[in-house]
């Protein structure tokens, strides 16, 4: 195993032979900032790109926190231009994720909310501690989740319940997610790792051919339909950002937290 942070400061990569853990690691709750955005995205671009990587797994190196989501004191006063470039950069991360030749994994520890976990929902399969909480919070502050979740939920869990849970924004157990279609297999946390692993391995070892093109027919049959969707959705976020109610719920939010 060899661990790489290179020049990123908010993420780590670690290679275990031919799979390559994307870890989120920006302390102490891995929020997301426009660095992070960034770096995700480079590291994605080289992980799709380097021949010696065939699995990717998204992660965290936090045992408590997968994600906590963007940190929203960035939205204070964001301007429509600007809501809109950090909307490109959470899109261009979807993209490669859902493009990426070679299979992606994703194992969800702890809090999972918001954008870190949008991100999972484009990966191939779902893996989740069982201490994990997951959940879509963005209807609190007026907004909705910007990183192609409105469009990738309804096709994962069906429209109904990608509404109801939208409509909800509550915090679900493993469990709960697994019912419901967010994740595929809850471990205890323990196993989490070595389970994903494991089986991140065992693809490593099939058809590198037949995989990509695995992905890129399921993926590739959507990919228009899903693409216009993500544009609705970055026009709406921009829309809502400017709004008077999501303005009041940012402030109310970080005066409850100070």
């Amino acid at each position: 195993m060899t661990t790489r942070r290179g020049s990123f400061t908010t993420l780590q990569i670690e290679h275990h032979g031919p799979v390559a853990w994307l870890l989120y690691s920006s302390e102490p709750r891995n929020a997301w900032n426009w660095t992070m955005l960034q770096e995700q995205v480079e590291a994605l671009r080289q992980l799709s790109i380097d021949d010696a990587t065939r699995v990717i797994v998204l992660a965290s190196d936090n045992p408590d926190y997968f994600s906590v989501g963007a940190d929203l004191v960035l939205f204070e006063d964001i301007s429509r231009d600007e809501m809109a470039r950090w909307i490109d950069l959470c899109h261009a991360g979807v993209r490669l994720i859902r493009q990426a030749p070679k299979p992606v994994l994703a194992a969800i520890n702890g809090m999972a909310v918001g954008g870190g976990l949008e991100f999972t929902y484009h990966a191939d399969i779902r893996f989740a501690s069982s201490e994990a909480r997951l959940g879509q919070p963005e209807i609190a502050v007026g907004f909705i989740p910007p990183c192609g979740a409105t469009v990738a939920l309804s096709r994962l869990i069906g429209r109904s319940n990608a509404i109801r849970y939208l409509y909800d924004g509550a915090l679900h157990s493993a469990e709960d997610a697994k019912n419901l279609g967010l994740v595929d297999e809850v471990l205890e946390p323990e196993r989490l790792r070595d389970h994903v692993q494991t089986y991140a391995s065992s693809l490593a070892m099939k058809s590198a051919r037949g995989l990509a093109v695995i992905r890129q027919t399921i993926n590739g049959s959507q990919w228009s339909g899903f693409q216009d969707g993500m544009a609705l959705e970055k026009k709406e976020a921009v829309e809502l950002s400017q709004t008077t109610e999501f303005k009041n719920g940012i402030a109310a939010f970080l005066d409850r937290r100070r």
